[in-house]
């Protein structure tokens, strides 16, 4: 586990039964889910021709979220060779997620945590510009709806999913 992640989420923990609105439709509750899935928890994307939150260029670590969804849509067949599923999660509302969703072609869902509900219960680190509240990036792994690893901090958000499928191959 990455060092400054907050110890209270630890591998074997088990996940809040929480179902969160997708992308795709559905609401889908990650706890619940059988096997492996990865959730890429980002603060915010943007949209081509709207401004940034307020600050944004100032905060460590706040942009990268598009080229982070990329890797893992890019490697979307890599993580299906694993038989693990693959999640962006944020506070962004929906409709918000679903133009990123089909501007960027994800082949997953994009989980919406607009109340705060998951990672409030998780504790999830966060940061605040603009009276708004974002997440901090980072990664789950979660295994039948417990965590087995936890990345974070999310350096290099462009070559994050190469990283986990990394730690994927060694878990083989």
């Amino acid at each position: 586990m990455g060092a400054g992640m907050s110890d209270h989420v630890t591998p074997g923990m088990a996940l809040p039964r929480v179902p969160l609105p997708a992308t795709n439709g559905n609401e889908i509750c990650v706890a619940s889910l059988p096997g492996r899935s990865i959730v890429a928890v980002y603060p915010w994307t943007g949209r081509p021709g709207h401004p940034n939150p307020p600050h944004w260029d100032d905060i460590s670590g706040a942009h990268g979220s598009t080229p982070e969804l990329e890797g893992f849509r890019d490697h979307y067949r890599r993580f299906e060779e694993h038989e693990t599923r693959v999640f962006g999660l944020s506070r962004q509302d929906t409709d918000h997620q679903q133009e990123l969703a089909t501007r960027l072609g994800l082949p997953f869902p994009v989980l919406s945590d607009a109340d705060g509900v998951f990672a409030d219960a998780l504790s999830l680190p966060s940061f605040v510009t603009g009276g708004r509240t974002y997440l901090k990036r980072l990664t789950l792994v979660v295994k039948d709806g417990h965590v087995e690893w936890v990345f974070f901090p999310v350096p290099d958000p462009a070559g994050h999913a190469g990283e986990v499928l990394h730690w994927l191959d060694t878990m083989a």
